[in-house]
């Protein structure tokens, strides 16, 4: 067929082909010659760029001595002759890069499970089998204080196909299946080391002897149902082991202060050393005695880790980053929030002083503005029992507090920290994030010297918790986001599964009671899971007692809809929906309705009318909206996955004031940051419908960015009330303009 004659139909059958242009052009050569000269340089000679640039100026040289100048060379140099080539058409191919950009989430995302599958895949007893990698996490927990210390330490148990975010959500995703011994000594043995290695042995036997009924499915597959329904070989591998430091020193068979994961010396913890693995282990107990285990290795050679009675289980790599202990509560809270206090007392000029520095920090985090997720000190920050949560909190709130006290260098170091923080707590990570992580932490041991230079840690950095910063890239590429995997949900855990029926119980013999609880609400969830799986829950119980009755409650449908706002919804269905990228969910009684005026009243805007007028006109003209000055150029949709958050604009919010959250929006989709957004204060969600279309809007305060770069010391955006002859900016945005909420503090 030719493809534009006879509309793309076929030809006759033994017609010719159409004829090609025969015409003897050299283009883009300027004849033969040159061309034969590239074809013996370039593709027979293999000649460098280097060896046709000094070619090329011998040939000019020659020239030049045999008064040649009147004929023209072949190349006038190198550049000349590589356009050159470049530029013939024929057989021209464009070459595209592609750039993959790895994403690492949950566990099964890692290079850990790659490998392990491989490894079953490679046996043709286990080939096709999937691979079920059981996560335990073990953790003290005191449920009273009062009547008698009474401790439990529960062992969970989560599976490592499920998601982090499955984790997070506390639907049976982590389990408790075995409460250890916790042994106590007399007081004259308590602390001997005969005792101390009695409790660690007795410690790994007891893992070893609850995890046994799994041993053969690690090595023979085993059918199980799987959530869809369906059934599969199954072969199970021990996990990823949550837990804090003291309790990795137990499972890992180290001395104190030595890392649990390498072999590096607590003196040379700014880098990480050569891993410890359970073959070294095996190495080192034959080739080493006890005293140089213990004084050069940091190894405990009496003790043998559970994972050494189980195929493929190596309990250096299975232990995780612990966000919680190591980088909130540990680096942050005990290390360099302690560091900025005494770096405070041993530079103020008397103790009264010190004192009234730490009160002015303690009035600037009591001052903290409502935000959603920022929390408030008002009673000092020093109290005497942290916790996790409060770690937290404090963390967002620290660095501006400090500002102006301490020396720039110390807020930098803490600004860096938080960044490493932030990145490590990310649900899923790039390749882009992981260099980013590495940059910064890199950052944050290069400023944190200021301490030891100023006096405060003389002995320098020698912290099993802030070393263990070192692995946590390394351990992400292996095992997924740590953030579903740390101490912070075995101690949510806690509440449900120890406390809580702590409490109901009659405190004596509690643990038999507990567990019977246990037992009762694990068999209650699964039944709800079952009946919610055969769609029997899924109407209200009024409804479905009216349907077993043969009857029918048309009560519910008259509540539902008031006929003061009948004539709203009528208007809202008799057109097509407003699309909108973001969505609100509005109160079922506004606090304002049809009247204009009194809501310019009632909100103190008596611009209210026209900034909605002008609102319309930016949204029914949008390719215009730069005609309406008032209102910037707002009309870019969200993108991103699902995100929710909760945006308060009330004047009381339980009792303590009015609430009016800043938002950041969406005003430049190809500048990334800051730069493509600008800072509003929600001042009032409104909600109303023009020509049968329903629109979803925010009057909004703006604000404007101090500077293109954020504060050179503590890292933040500054931004100021965007002002026109003093008064604030007004005007009234889409909804789907708002990107997220962002927290704004200061004067």
């Amino acid at each position: 067929m030719h493809p534009t004659l006879d509309d793309g139909q076929p030809l006759p059958p033994d017609a010719p082909p159409p004829p090609r242009n025969n015409a003897h052009c050299w283009d883009p050569f300027p004849d033969r010659v040159a061309f034969k000269f590239v074809e013996q340089t370039f593709e027979k000679a293999e000649n460098s760029e280097e060896d046709i640039k000094h070619l090329l100026e011998i040939m000019a040289a020659r020239d030049v001595l045999y008064s040649a100048d009147d004929i023209p060379s072949i190349f006038h140099n190198a550049e000349h002759y590589f356009d050159t080539l470049d530029a013939i058409r024929h057989g021209d191919v464009k070459w595209k890069s592609v750039v993959r950009m790895g994403r690492i989430s949950n566990l099964m995302s890692g290079e850990w499970a790659n490998r392990q599958a491989e490894e079953i895949s490679r046996d043709s007893a286990t080939h096709g089998s999937m691979l079920m990698p059981i996560v335990l996490g073990a953790n003290k927990t005191t449920v009273s204080v009062a009547t008698g210390n009474q401790e439990y330490h529960p062992l969970y148990m989560s599976l490592g196909n499920l998601t982090n975010n499955m984790r997070h959500a506390h639907r049976e995703a982590v389990i408790p299946i075995a409460f250890l011994a916790i042994p106590k000594g007399k007081r004259n043995a308590a602390d001997s080391d005969q005792f101390q290695m009695f409790k660690k042995q007795l410690y790994h036997h007891t893992i070893t002897y609850i995890l046994s009924p799994l041993r053969p499915g690690m090595t023979t597959p085993q059918v199980f149902r799987c959530p869809d329904g369906h059934f599969r070989r199954v072969i199970f591998e021990l996990g990823r082991f949550i837990a804090d430091y003291p309790k990795q020193v137990y499972l890992s068979g180290i001395v104190q202060g030595w890392c649990p994961k390498c072999l590096a010396l607590p003196e040379d913890f700014a880098q990480a050393s050569d891993l410890r693995t359970r073959k070294l282990d095996e190495d080192l107990r034959a080739a080493y005695d006890t005293k140089t285990l213990w004084e050069t290795f940091g190894f405990v050679s009496d003790v043998t880790p559970f994972t050494f009675y189980f195929p493929r289980a190596d309990i250096h790599k299975l232990l995780t980053p612990d966000l919680l202990h190591q980088l909130i509560k540990g680096t942050f809270k005990d290390h360099i929030v302690a560091w900025v206090e005494d770096y405070i007392c041993a530079t103020a000029e008397t103790d009264a002083e010190a004192k009234r520095i730490l009160h002015d920090i303690d009035r600037q985090l009591a001052a903290v503005p409502a935000f959603p997720g920022l929390r408030k000190f008002p009673n000092r920050h020093n109290f005497a029992q942290w916790t996790g949560n409060d770690s937290k909190a404090l963390r967002k709130v620290f660095l501006p507090a400090i500002v102006g006290y301490v020396l720039d260098d110390m807020v930098r170091c803490i600004a860096v920290l938080l960044d490493f923080t932030y990145l490590v707590r990310r649900s899923a990570h790039t390749t882009e994030d992981l260099s980013n992580m590495s940059a910064t932490l890199a950052e944050f041991h290069r400023l944190r010297t200021i301490f030891e230079e100023v006096g405060i840690r003389p002995e320098g950095f020698a912290l099993p918790r802030q070393h263990a910063l070192v692995h946590y890239i390394r351990s992400i590429q292996l095992f997924g986001s740590p953030n579903g995997l740390c101490s912070s949900i075995t101690e949510s855990c806690h509440i449900t599964a120890v406390k809580r029926p702590w409490r109901r119980s009659s405190r004596k013999n509690a643990l038999g009671q507990i567990l019977h609880t246990l037992t009762r609400l694990n068999k209650l969830a699964a039944t709800c899971i079952e009946f919610t799986r055969c769609s029997m829950l899924q109407s209200k119980l009024s409804d479905y007692v009216w349907h077993m009755a043969g009857q029918q409650d048309t009560t519910d449908a008259d509540r539902a809809m008031d006929e003061r706002y009948r004539h709203e919804a009528e208007a809202m269905a008799a057109a097509e929906p407003y699309s909108e990228s973001a969505s609100v969910c509005f109160p079922t009684r506004p606090t304002y309705t049809r009247c204009l005026e009194t809501l310019e009243d009632a909100l103190g805007q008596p611009r209210l009318t026209e900034h909605l007028c002008c609102f319309l006109y930016a949204t029914l003209n949008s390719s215009s909206v730069s005609m309406c000055p008032s209102t910037p150029a707002l009309c870019s949709p969200r993108t991103g996955g699902m995100h929710q958050e909760y945006i308060r604009c009330t004047p009381s919010w339980y009792k303590l004031g009015p609430c009016y959250d800043t938002v950041l929006i969406n005003v430049n989709e190809d500048t990334i940051g800051m730069l493509g957004m600008m800072v509003a204060h929600i001042r009032a969600f409104l909600s109303f419908v023009y020509d049968a279309t329903r629109y979803e809007c925010a009057l909004v305060d703006w604000f404007e960015l101090d500077g293109d770069e954020p504060d050179p010391v503590t890292g933040m955006w500054l931004a100021k009330p965007e002002l026109n002859n003093g008064n604030r900016i007004t005007s009234i945005i889409p909804i789907s303009t708002i990107q997220l909420l962002c927290g704004a503090s200061g004067a």
